[in-house]
């Protein structure tokens, strides 16, 4: 889930990337939840850390606020919740005595502002921890990272490792809309004008094996899936992108509304036990993470000076 370029505006694209797909697959089997999840929940009245855990416990049920991407959070063939955040979400909330999950369905741009609306309870959708957010919602400690890593032509003959080798070899680039991956090129020195932009890393891929572009970039994990049976092309080696010339990792969490601080900090405590006994990448295996996405960042290293409870 690749941050956006812009804080949660117009957002599309695989990890956080600036327009979340709304829900497709499944969208008609869920109407009736999807309708039942747009109710707004009672508004938090409690201080000293807000009460929304004592009335998820009372009700037996915690709705999820969702974007409908792969694998972060979406409604199966069956009609079913799953994803990396829901199927994490049941397993962390049944610990803390709330039973059921419910999705509310919604585009990515709209997960703050339908969470700070009462929309629902908690963000579930894979959101990267960023400065800018922040200062709008509290986050959970990251329960992946994620590098980047490029599609290429098999046996890479450019030997694109890279942003900067892909400026240096003037080597045709293509990215996703709105991907934070145009930024990180830019960055390195290539020409915004000169990047072809495509929907996804579907596109992306059939783009290298086209031969119409020499390099797509994406997240690692998504790059990872979609060459999986490509015969022409493969994914490098992952890799962290130069942000002000420094390396840097993303990584995604849940997010709670400011003032839920008690929700937010019990649902630390139990994520720490997942990730200690190793149940954490059981639970995010499926969907495609490895051991390389597993992290010990913390929200408060990547609010940087965002506030974050």
């Amino acid at each position: 889930m690749a941050p956006p370029l812009t804080n949660d505006i117009d957002t599309s694209g695989y990890e956080s990337r600036q327009t979340r797909r709304a829900v497709l697959a499944g969208a008609a089997a869920l109407g009736a939840l999807a309708a039942a999840g747009c109710t707004r929940v009672a508004a938090t009245t409690g201080s000293g850390g807000g009460d929304l855990l004592e009335r998820l416990r009372a009700q037996g049920v915690v709705r999820l606020g969702i974007a409908g991407e792969i694998p972060f959070g979406f409604i199966d063939r069956n009609g079913e919740l799953t994803g990396e955040a829901p199927e994490l979400a049941k397993a962390v909330f049944k610990r803390l005595g709330v039973d059921r999950v419910q999705p509310v369905p919604t585009e990515f741009g709209s997960l703050i502002p339908g969470l700070n609306s009462q929309q629902f309870d908690v963000v579930a959708a894979g959101m990267y921890v960023n400065p800018e957010r922040c200062e709008q919602v509290i986050f959970a400690d990251p329960d992946y990272q994620m590098l980047d890593s490029f599609i290429v032509r098999k046996g890479n003959p450019k030997g694109l490792h890279n942003y900067k080798d892909v400026v240096a070899k003037k080597a045709k680039f293509a990215t996703g809309t709105g991907y934070a991956e145009i930024q990180y090129a830019v960055e390195a020195g290539y020409k915004e004008s000169d990047i072809l932009i495509v929907p996804d890393q579907v596109a992306g891929l059939n783009a290298v094996e086209a031969g119409r572009v020499d390099v797509f970039a994406g997240t690692a994990l998504t790059t990872r899936e979609v060459v999986k049976k490509s015969a022409k092309a493969e994914a490098t080696k992952a890799f962290a992108p130069l942000v002000d010339g420094k390396p840097h990792v993303d990584g995604g969490a849940f997010a709670f509304r400011s003032a839920e601080t008690k929700l937010r900090d019990a649902f630390n405590v139990e994520l720490r036990k997942l990730k200690k006994s190793g149940e954490l990448l059981r639970i995010l295996r499926p969907f495609g993470f490895t051991e390389a996405e597993m992290t010990d960042l913390t929200a408060e290293q990547l609010c940087g000076g965002g506030k974050n409870g």
